[in-house]
């Protein structure tokens, strides 16, 4: 026989061809494997599938403790009375009472007991009410998880841990039926508003809860500082415009027949609180507890703490305002620059196919410039630093998922995108913040009221630099003091123990140099 020429033989000899993977063993290899099960457990970017699981588990546990916890009556019963009688037409808020003494909240409370008055046969339907502050717990819990979720501060595994083994919350919200819980929903829809930039939607859904109960207020010197720097005071004149209507025409059956009678009993700021259902201050006498020296000693604390946390929290707010814009400026170019990207990849693909005219000039508008590029870059360094991002990866061995070059996220597709949302932690930390400090000052802590801070504490708590064993610590033992019932003196002082303990450990590092990103460009 001939002998074959190389170039025949080369012609002819099989190209070896990469068999196509199946949709299992692609699904094998993206979800089962060791890597995969870490980043579920400690890395926050997987926080939005867990919570569609700990949303499910918690209906479930919800309906479970609603059909085998026997309820408990505490104010169901008064807050029916009180609705009764607005109900029969008394506006006169002097005259408004039920079992557990005159009525203390603002209209929106009135109106929404009123509702579940009608809903519950006049309240005596109480498993029905439960299970409609089942579905308040649930959306409630969407929304805090939906801000989580954005900042990408905290790990799956300590929110799971925290919610679920919290019996006081559970037992606020679908044993015991109070207000409280409706209020913190409408602030955690206005939150999310406002993080989405919705800023009159969630201005209205603050003064809805705000009508329900006038702890909401504690979180208003943060939420004025944001209004500040995001919109001006032209703006911020406007939105408080709309908080202060939404009250007006909230008020109105009481404030045009008997204004005074409203105002004193629904906003009294100097209402006295019985010493025996303290959660707080079980270690004072209650001649102290009562005096108007102590509560006025508090006030000044309260409104110190304030001040002396008002400028780095400012300059939180003003480096989420700058990212904010950063956004909206360098969006729209990034997805322009992954069309271009994802089209270069489609034709590449075609073998046959004519390219399509395209110019050097359109590839070059498409593209970011070198200082946008450069601009980026030194944003990644800086939102690192604010965050302490590079110690949270040391302790978890969690890469970055933040940012995505086009080599990290997908060779194939070549996208460049990044998490601009989780520059919501910025904002977050000042609002949760001003919260705290109105409950380290209050006067008194009910049971019910901590609901105000539960779902702010993981955040709180991982904002710190404490080890992760003390941060865990400082979470039991507040779940120890609050399911301490009747309070003693050891909770009372542990509780105070841990509430200083954590503002010392946002201190250090909220007054550490914050840089600041007008600056980075010019640093690099």
């Amino acid at each position: 026989m001939g002998k074959i020429p190389a170039n025949q033989s080369k012609s002819v000899s099989p190209v070896p061809r990469k068999e196509p993977q199946t949709l299992l063993a692609k699904i094998r290899k993206e979800y089962v494997s060791l890597t995969f099960a870490k980043s579920i457990v400690f890395d926050p970017a997987r926080l939005p599938l867990i919570s569609i699981l700990i949303l499910a588990a918690e209906l479930v546990l919800n309906v479970f403790v609603v059909q085998n916890v026997r309820y408990t009556e505490i104010d169901w019963k008064a807050y029916m009375q009180e609705c009764e009688g607005f109900l029969n037409g008394t506006t006169d808020y002097s005259l408004l009472r039920g079992d557990t003494g005159p009525l203390v909240y603002p209209a929106g409370f009135v109106y929404i007991y009123s509702a579940l008055y009608f809903l519950t046969s006049q309240g005596t339907n109480i498993r029905l009410a439960q299970y409609v502050f089942v579905g308040i717990y649930l959306l409630q819990l969407m929304l805090v998880l939906r801000l989580y979720c954005k900042s990408r501060k905290v790990p799956p595994y300590v929110m799971v841990i925290t919610i679920f083994t919290s019996y006081r919350i559970h037992s606020i919200y679908v044993l015991r039926l109070f207000n409280d819980p409706i209020a913190i929903l409408f602030l955690y829809a206005a939150l999310n508003a406002f993080i989405d930039g919705r800023w009159t939607l969630g201005s209205v859904m603050l003064s809805l809860g705000v009508s329900v109960k006038m702890n909401i207020l504690l979180f208003a010197p943060a939420i004025l500082l944001l209004y500040i720097t995001n919109l001006g005071w032209l703006k911020t004149a406007l939105q408080l415009t709309v908080c202060g209507v939404i009250q007006l025409i909230l008020g109105a059956p009481f404030l045009l027949t008997h204004p005074w009678q409203y105002l004193k009993g629904s906003f009294d700021l100097g209402r006295v609180f019985e010493h025996k259902w303290t959660v707080n201050y079980r270690f004072l006498e209650p001649e102290v507890f009562e005096s108007k020296v102590f509560h006025l000693a508090l006030l000044g604390l309260h409104l110190t703490l304030l001040l002396v946390f008002a400028s780095p929290c400012y300059k939180y707010f003003q480096n989420y305002c700058r990212l904010r814009h950063l956004e909206m400026m360098l969006m729209p170019q990034i997805e322009a620059q992954n069309r271009a990207e994802k089209e270069k990849v489609k034709k590449g693909k075609q073998l046959n196919a004519k390219a399509l005219p395209s110019t050097k000039k359109d590839n070059e508008e498409e593209k970011l410039t070198q200082d946008q590029e450069k601009f980026l870059k030194s944003f990644e360094k800086g939102i690192k630093k604010m965050s302490g991002k590079q110690q949270q990866q040391q302790q978890q061995n969690v890469a970055p998922v933040e940012t995505e070059s086009p080599a990290a996220a997908n060779p194939a597709a070549n996208k460049f995108s990044i998490h601009f949302d989780r520059s919501t932690q910025l904002a977050l930390l000042p609002i949760f913040l001003s919260n705290f400090i109105g409950i380290v000052c209050a006067r008194s802590l009910h049971y019910q009221f901590y609901v105000w801070y539960f779902h702010s504490l993981p955040y709180l708590t991982w904002y710190t630099e404490y080890t992760n064993s003390l941060k865990f610590l400082l979470l039991l033992l507040l779940e120890f003091c609050w399911n301490t019932y009747p309070s003693t003196v050891l909770s009372s002082l542990v509780l105070h123990a841990c509430h200083v303990c954590l503002l010392v450990g946002i201190g250090r590092k909220l007054f550490r140099r914050i840089p600041d990103l007008a600056q980075l460009n010019k640093a690099e």
